[in-house]
């Protein structure tokens, strides 16, 4: 019997020490639009043109957006662009980088 109530009493120990470790979890973004903005934050391109590696963030997206719109074409995404068509766009890129 005294077994039994030293098992018991462990186990409410553990489950005591464990509950707290899940209140510390980061939650998964939940919609489509956060994984969208976690990706943007966390891709990096190269910038075949300077030789460098740029964040690829919201601000970088309006301006790849705005390129295709200048030009009249339908959005491609960035990595699916050969070489000659990103290096395109970084010279327009440089040429209309905005100084913040």
């Amino acid at each position: 019997m005294h077994r039994k109530k030293r098992f018991i009493a462990s186990m409410f120990l553990s489950a005591a020490f464990l509950l707290p470790v899940g209140a510390f979890a980061i939650p998964a973004p939940q919609d489509e639009h956060e994984k969208h903005e976690q990706e943007m934050h966390e891709r990096r391109v190269y910038d075949s043109i300077h030789k460098q590696y740029r964040n690829w963030d919201s601000h970088e997206d309006d301006a790849y957006r705005r390129w295709f719109t200048e030009r009249h074409e339908t959005y491609v995404d960035f990595g699916k662009l050969d070489k000659k068509r990103q290096e395109e766009y970084w010279k327009w890129r440089h040429e209309h980088e905005d100084h913040r």
